[in-house]
C-alpha cells in the first residue's frame, strides 16, 4: 500500500522558507501570489493488513518521527 504524508507548518508559525519563496516570486515578476507555506512531503510503499491498521501505523510513524506536532501538522492519504 502506498502512503502520502504531507507534513506543513501550523498556522500562526512562522514560515520563513515560505516567505523567502514568496519574496523570490515577486522578484521574478509573478504577480498575484498573496502567500506561500513550504512544507514536506513523504511517500511510503507499506505492507499492512487493511486500510484503518495502515492509517494506524503511519499515525504512530507521524507522531514519533514524521513531523514535529509542536509546530507541524500532517494529513495521510492512503492509495492500494
Amino acid at each position: 500500500m502506498k502512503a502520502i504524508v504531507n507534513v506543513f507548518l501550523k498556522p500562526g508559525v512562522l514560515d520563513s522558507q515560505g516567505k523567502a519563496v514568496h519574496h523570490a516570486l515577486g522578484a521574478l515578476k509573478f504577480g498575484g501570489v498573496n502567500d506561500v507555506r513550504v512544507g514536506k512531503q513523504i511517500v511510503l510503499d507499506i505492507d499492512a493488513i487493511d486500510e484503518a491498521a495502515a492509517r494506524a501505523e503511519i499515525t504512530e510513524m507521524c507522531e514519533s518521527l514524521l513531523a514535529n506536532t509542536v509546530i507541524e501538522d500532517y494529513t495521510i492519504e492512503l492509495e492500494s
